[in-house]
């Protein structure tokens, strides 16, 4: 009777799995593809706007770029003329301080006036009469020409002192030098060696000094 009941029941396992689809069509191994949410695109529709395509505007020619470059520099051109017309120059002399108008005819009753002339940046404290030999040769320059010299930072007597910010208004005073002449140094000889080297260099060098005579110093009244 066992034997029987048995047989029975294998033979309805055996028809049970021949009806049963496969393991992979099963509902819980389906639902595991249907998990995410489905994306569903939105249908075209016939009554959609229709945008119109842009067209590319035509490159301006070279002719063109050019002749628009110079309308544009010319443009400020034109407008910024009659503003540098109308503001002052800057190189327009500054007006005499009343200071300086006031003592300048005391300074100029004094005797044996004195003055720091800078000539290529040095500074020489000269007199009338005086003779300098600047430390090189001043190009351009022959025997006999005048110079004005215009740049000074002192001026003075015995008793009043004129100093300038940096320099002096040159309207204030008249300081003129003669060149005189060239003056030459003695030939030097300089031996130069090296490390190592028997090979001796000998060097000449023989140095131009111009001479300048101080011929006039005056102290002029201040006019704006």
């Amino acid at each position: 009777m066992s034997r029987s009941l048995l047989r029975s029941v294998q033979e309805l396992r055996t028809l049970l799995s021949a009806r049963l689809p496969p393991t992979f069509l099963l509902p819980t191994q389906t639902r595991r593809f249907n998990s995410t949410t489905p994306i569903v695109e939105p249908a075209a529709s016939h009554n959609a706007p229709v945008v119109p395509t842009k067209t590319a505007a035509p490159q301006p020619s070279i002719a063109q770029n050019a002749a628009a470059a110079a309308a544009a520099t010319a443009a400020p051109a034109a407008v910024t003329t009659p503003a540098a017309a109308t503001n002052p120059s800057p190189s327009a002399p500054q007006p005499i301080s009343p200071e300086v108008k006031a003592v300048l005819p005391l300074l100029a009753a004094q005797p044996n006036h004195y003055i720091t002339i800078h000539i290529h940046g040095r500074p020489y404290l000269v007199t009338p009469g005086d003779s300098v030999r600047l430390p090189f040769k001043m190009p351009g320059v022959v025997p006999g020409d005048v110079l004005r010299l215009n740049r000074a930072s002192v001026l003075g007597s015995r008793d009043y002192t004129l100093k300038g910010a940096p320099f002096i208004d040159e309207r204030l005073y008249e300081c003129r030098a003669i060149v005189t002449g060239t003056e030459s140094e003695p030939m030097r000889f300089k031996e130069k060696t090296k490390r190592r080297n028997r090979k001796v260099k000998t060097v000449k060098s023989k140095h131009r000094y111009t001479i300048l005579a101080i011929s006039e110093l005056k102290v002029k009244e201040a006019t704006d």
